[in-house]
């Protein structure tokens, strides 16, 4: 998964909060009472509410890459849908290979 053109902006402009930034994600992230993979999916079901293609895009592979199945990414974007209707559906579509 690529950086987003918007961590590449805060890293060469505030090189000390992308420091900041970049060790609360991988904390955030790791395993722990939630296995990282979950954490991956959760983060494509916030995208997905919020509007964010590329973040759908981007965290599906991740989730896919950390073992997700596609009936989890599936079940995630149901999900999505369910709390955030149909733009939210719309939104997860990006999760599917193009």
């Amino acid at each position: 998964m690529g950086k987003s053109p918007w961590v590449e902006a805060i890293e060469k402009n505030d090189p000390e909060l992308a420091k900041h930034m970049n060790a609360l994600s991988e904390f955030v992230r790791a395993d722990g009472a939630l296995p990282a993979k979950v954490k991956t999916l959760m983060g494509l079901f916030a995208d997905a509410m919020l509007a964010h293609p590329s973040g759908v895009k981007a965290l599906a592979a991740a989730a896919r890459k950390q073992g997700a199945t596609e009936q989890e990414i599936n079940e995630t974007i149901q999900m999505a849908f369910l709390w955030a209707g149909l733009p939210a559906l719309v939104m997860g579509t990006f999760a599917y290979p193009q």
